[in-house]
């Protein structure tokens, strides 16, 4: 079983798909600043050697996926590599998993494959129970934004990890878990204090995202309009999302977070090169936000 993941951990896209030496040597340095969990994203692909490589290059951290696309590999093929990654390095792999997004879906795969996401995530996780061995639900966590889907993952998981939200939306995913679910957060970060150059490197990120509908809609839960989401966001919703500022600032929006009910949370530094580790940044926030 998985420990329970707390503290403050990283959600970085450059621990998958950057240089796999590069990645496992600051992944070992990240677990000796002090982060808890790495945690790396999927979009197909071979997702399982890079989570690997992260294991054996740290002894205590937990490795996640946020989020293991599951149009993208098999329950079967989820469940055994669980299974194999965890015997080879201990019970630290925690599996974030997601119904990705339609547009992502329809054109890698085909038209009209993304159809019943609730349904769809149902199924997996039948898939999950069903397997030999099958991953435990204490070892798997959904994506979940709607009330539909944070009640499968209070249900049928360990709890959920959000993605692109505000701590009022945490709030919302503490009151959809329970009180015993555990709740992972992401929060986008930019360790600039000029508004311009941070909103800049923000509204780069969240370029790909404002035309999501299972983002937007959330968004549209909390009260923002179709205006916000509109024309690379409007500053109320970039900030609203991407927290940009001193590490004071950044440490104070992670700790809102915890105060919405967030059990951790793993930040996602942000910079004009969506490519580099941003290392420099990793090191100078720990010391604000490792500290329990």
């Amino acid at each position: 079983m998985t420990p329970r993941v707390t503290g403050t951990g990283i959600w970085s896209s450059q621990l998958r798909y950057g240089d796999a030496a590069e990645a496992k040597a600051h992944a070992a340095e990240l677990e000796g600043l002090g982060y808890s969990t790495l945690w790396i994203p999927d979009v197909g692909g071979d997702l399982f050697t890079p989570l690997g490589g992260l294991l054996a290059a740290t002894t205590s951290t937990t490795i996640a996926t946020g989020i293991l696309n599951i149009w993208m590999h098999t329950a079967e093929e989820t469940a055994a590599e669980h299974a194999r990654l965890t015997a080879e390095h201990g019970p630290r792999l925690l599996f974030g998993v997601g119904i990705s997004h339609q547009p992502l879906i329809d054109h890698v795969k085909e038209s009209g494959t993304y159809q019943r996401p609730l349904a769809t995530m149902a199924a997996y996780l039948d898939g999950l129970d069903a397997a030999n061995p099958p991953l435990a639900a204490e070892d798997r966590v959904i994506a979940a934004l709607g009330p539909k889907m944070l009640e499968l993952a209070r249900t049928r998981t360990a709890g959920t990890h959000p993605y692109l939200v505000t701590p009022e939306l945490t709030q919302a995913a503490r009151n959809g878990i329970g009180p015993d679910g555990l709740v992972a957060v992401e929060q986008g970060v930019v360790l600039d204090t000029d508004p311009e150059t941070a909103r800049r490197v923000a509204r780069l990120h969240l370029e790909r995202y404002l035309g999501l509908p299972n983002y937007s809609n959330n968004w549209k839960r909390q009260g923002f309009t179709s205006d916000d989401i509109a024309d690379g966001g409007s500053d109320r919703l970039v900030d609203a999302l991407v927290v940009w500022g001193d590490d004071t600032a950044i440490a104070k929006r992670v700790q809102e977070h915890r105060d919405a009910g967030a059990d951790h949370v793993c930040i996602q530094v942000l910079t004009a090169d969506p490519a580099a580790f941003p290392i420099a940044q990793w090191r100078e926030l720990a010391p604000a936000l490792v500290a329990e």
